[in-house]
């Protein structure tokens, strides 16, 4: 064995809006996600810190996943520790990216307890950028949102 865990953090940017606003189905779908990536769910924790961010937390007999929803922001970040040499927190990484279905994202993989010879401590980084259209349709929107507030003085 080379290391204890792997650990997965993920910035997701820009959700999709009416994926945020719904705490009760995310509260719905992410013990669904978790089970259908193969955890093994013990307890999961949600609180509402404030308005506007939300937290949960699942522990698992892999380790432990959470999810921070920032609605004003439009922002979710995901953490999954999870206890194995051979886990795959990409899974969950994807079916949660699937669901909140952001513009950007930003990953970072760490090996958690190397005990190898050679220890890399730098992290990989893999940034997601949404394609050229989509950003085209978010300029667009944002420029109605400029004219009706000109508009309406």
């Amino acid at each position: 064995m080379n290391i204890l865990a792997r650990h997965l953090t993920a910035d997701f940017y820009n959700c999709k809006t009416s994926r945020l606003q719904a705490i009760e189905r995310i509260k719905d779908i992410f013990p669904d996600l978790l089970i259908a990536t193969k955890y093994n769910v013990r307890k999961i924790s949600d609180i509402e810190i404030s308005a506007e961010h939300y937290a949960s937390v699942a522990l698992c007999s892999e380790g432990h996943v959470t999810l921070h929803i920032y609605k004003h922001l439009r922002y979710v970040a995901a953490d999954v520790f999870l206890c194995e040499e051979s886990a795959e927190p990409e899974k969950l990484f994807k079916a949660l990216r699937k669901f909140f279905q952001p513009d950007q994202t930003k990953t970072i993989f760490l090996k958690r307890g190397d005990f190898g010879r050679e220890k890399d401590i730098k992290p990989r980084i893999k940034i997601h950028i949404a394609p050229l259209k989509k950003i085209k349709n978010t300029g667009a929107k944002v420029a109605r949102v400029i004219a009706r507030k000109i508009i309406s003085g």
